[in-house]
């Protein structure tokens, strides 16, 4: 039997979360309710606490769910090939599925999409993220089943492995052999690296700064045949001589804020070369970006915005394999009412170690 009411953090302006109590919705047949078991926590969550995203307020955050089916509609049941009782991971994007996009099999690009966490609160029935015990799954959802004897916080990583997969070998087409520079070494800049060098990849170089040390000898253990401390190195000396002056076949940007790396991509890439601009900065101009360079080397320059459903495939199998030392990379669990603190411990704003990969992990209240 579910409660009546379930708790979720709801934002209400800029750093400003809160809890509330929400009533939980009567569901119809093409819908469902998901018992929230774990949510992730990324640097887009960061941008929405600071309001960077502009997202409507007030708003329940979290868009990366793992749970289990609470309750479910027949026709749900049948489409999603799930019922009660079965754990899933569910997509971010909510597309409308007519639209040219969605028809041309690019729903993520859908022109009326909506993002699970960006819903607000008085859009009926408001439960439309994962910073709550209970979420209400939309009929144009897609969830993934996912192993349940998986830990919640290693199964939650569903979704920045996708993004490695969609980001570092999807978008740019990664060919076996290909030299690959990661800029960044937070948990999507590691999921890019393990994605890689599953994909086959030659070469992995990661780049990041002094503070990152610790990132950077994960992104070794994850199969980054080099790290460079720009910092204290000179990281467009460095890529010219592993790659023999030619520079990388693909150079993949997940800094997030920081202006300055999607510049220097261009200097890192080979002429022909491919770059993908995933780190999102707050809509700020880049200083001394030359697009003759991108002109004279040819350079396709491309942008990614989430994950689809073959990189979140591509994630389950990873992690339902268990071959890979995932939990390295997990640094921080969080109770739902510590969602301020989880957000700000990853954006290395509070106390204490530094987070890699952080979840909220919702306590349930007894019906």
């Amino acid at each position: 039997m579910l409660p009546k009411k379930t708790m979720a953090m709801v934002q209400t302006g800029v750093r400003q979360i809160e809890p509330r109590d929400i009533p939980l919705p009567d569901i119809d047949a093409d819908s469902a309710l998901l018992q929230v078991e774990a949510c992730g926590i990324c640097g887009s969550d960061y941008e929405q606490y600071e309001g960077q995203l502009r997202t409507p307020m007030p708003v329940i955050p979290g868009h990366e769910p793992l749970g289990i089916i609470a309750k479910i509609g027949d026709n749900a049941a049948r489409r999603w090939g799930v019922d009660v009782g079965d754990r899933v991971v569910v997509e971010t994007m909510l597309s409308c599925r007519f639209c040219i996009p969605c028809r041309m099999g690019f729903y993520h690009l859908c022109k009326n999409r909506r993002i699970y966490s960006y819903i607000p609160l008085d859009d009926s029935p408001g439960l439309w993220g994962a910073y709550a015990q209970h979420m209400y799954l939309h009929p144009n959802t897609f969830v993934h089943k996912i192993d349940k004897s998986l830990p919640p916080e290693i199964a939650v990583m569903f979704n920045p492995l996708g993004a490695g997969y969609r980001w570092a070998v999807e978008v740019p087409k990664l060919q076996v052999g290909d030299t690959l520079v990661v800029l960044g070494p937070g948990q999507r800049g590691l999921a890019s690296v393990l994605a890689a060098r599953q994909a086959g990849a030659g070469d992995i170089i990661v780049t990041g700064l002094e503070r990152d040390a610790a990132k950077l000898e994960l992104a070794r253990k994850f199969g980054a045949t080099h790290t460079i401390d720009v910092t204290n190195e000179n990281a467009k000396q460095r890529i010219k001589e592993i790659t023999g002056g030619n520079g990388a076949d693909i150079v993949l940007d997940v800094t997030p804020y920081a202006v300055e790396p999607p510049v220097e991509a261009i200097d890192y890439v080979r002429f022909g070369g491919t770059v993908v601009l995933a780190g999102v900065k707050g809509y700020r101009p880049l200083p001394n970006f030359v697009s003759d360079k991108l002109i004279m080397k040819e350079i396709t320059m491309k942008g990614a915005i989430g994950v689809t459903s073959t990189g979140y495939r591509s994630a389950i199998k990873l992690i339902e394999a268990r071959n890979t030392p995932l939990e390295l990379m997990h640094t921080h669990n969080f109770k739902l009412e510590e969602a301020a603190l989880a957000i700000e411990t990853l954006a290395g704003k509070a106390d204490g170690p530094a987070s890699i990969h952080s979840c909220l992990l919702p306590v349930h209240a007894t019906p």
